[in-house]
């Protein structure tokens, strides 16, 4: 996870007030993750030895033998070292950029916990696991909406054996 101590300082400060706290539920939650461009250029991603497909067809491919996104992720951009090419589907542009994910209690829909990491396939699951499980050690069960993109047999096994 990245460094955000100032925001998560705030959001515990104003959830640690008398007038929120009773306006939050404790066992109905819903987890997003969102899409964050970066404010690194394209043009500053490292390119050592990779270089595109002539055809529109083909796959690109560096000499490392890697798909072009896939070497490009272990050469990220100079400018913001952190950022990774990442694209949201199939047929979606490919953009530096990292995830926000945010944890809201279904109550009154305010947000609970929130946290920035680096672009991959499995982000937004092990976030959500993260942010839910100082949540689960409630005599009550606790229900998590989510969308597709969590719809994965490990994650739901994980859940269930933590909540």
């Amino acid at each position: 996870m990245l460094e955000g101590d100032v925001a998560a300082k705030l959001l515990v400060a104003v959830l640690a007030q008398p007038k929120v706290k009773k306006l939050l539920s404790s066992d109905h939650f819903s987890v997003h993750g969102m899409l964050i461009e970066a404010w690194a250029s394209m043009k500053s991603v490292k390119k050592d030895g990779a270089r595109r497909a002539a055809g529109p067809r083909r796959r690109a491919q560096c000499q490392c033998g890697l798909p072009w996104p896939e070497a490009l992720q272990r050469n990220p951009a100079i400018t913001d070292p952190d950022a990774r090419l990442y694209r949201k589907g199939k047929g979606k542009e490919t953009n530096l950029c990292f995830i926000g994910h945010g944890l809201m209690e279904n109550r009154r829909g305010l947000l609970v916990d929130a946290c920035l990491t680096q672009a991959d396939g499995h982000a937004e699951r092990v976030a959500a696991l993260h942010m839910i499980e100082p949540r689960a050690d409630q005599p009550t069960a606790i229900t998590l909406g989510a969308d597709k993109a969590y719809d994965a047999e490990d994650f739901v096994n994980e859940l269930r054996a933590s909540c």
